[in-house]
């Protein structure tokens, strides 16, 4: 019903937004990710989704339509809710939880406070062919170059190197050679970053 809303930023708060729309202020949930792409007080769109529930409608709010339709493509997971979805999406950025169902990652998705073993598994389940299709990911999880992949950018991280671009460096790596070893992933990362 409501799709999007802008306005004047009234309350910036980490987890929720007032924007004042012609008078009207509107109280909108927001995920840290969201948080951090606002301003502090200037005319601001947010992308929105309308919980209607029982006792309560609720706005939920996003600094993009990307990150919009991953929220509803969690919450359409049995047992993952507005608030464990909005949780997962403060604690990783959305390209992360895209990242994490396309390669099987239940480490990365348990990771999330709120979700266990089971629900992380039925995330995967229940949307890996959908991201695969829309965002046209390619799934390299089945073989050893995604471990040795993993097991790189830890190390690169270790090293200090800031893991977004270190991703970047090991994609083109392991695109290159897949069954590079971890060792001439590493060594292949460090001459180009």
């Amino acid at each position: 019903m409501i799709t999007h809303i802008q306005g004047r930023l009234v309350e910036k708060n980490p987890t929720d937004v007032v924007i004042d729309c012609n008078g009207i202020g509107y109280l909108i949930n927001i995920s840290l990710h969201t948080f951090s792409d606002l301003p502090t007080s200037e005319n601001v769109k947010l992308f929105t989704h309308l919980l209607v529930r029982e006792d309560a409608h609720t706005l939920y709010g996003f600094s993009s339509v990307a990150e919009r339709e991953i929220f509803r493509l969690l919450i359409s997971v049995s047992g993952v809710g507005a608030s464990i979805a909005r949780t997962m999406l403060s604690s990783l950025a959305p390209e992360q939880v895209l990242d994490a169902i396309a390669q099987n990652d239940i480490a990365t998705i348990q990771s999330v406070k709120g979700i266990g073993a089971k629900t992380a598994q039925r995330v995967i389940l229940d949307l890996k062919d959908k991201i695969l299709k829309v965002y046209g990911l390619s799934s390299i999880s089945t073989s050893s170059s995604n471990t040795n992949k993993n097991e790189a950018l830890s190390a690169l991280e270790t090293l200090g190197f800031v893991r977004k671009q270190s991703e970047k460096v090991v994609d083109a790596i392991v695109k290159e050679n897949p069954q590079a070893s971890v060792e001439m992933i590493i060594k292949q990362a460090l001459k180009n970053l």
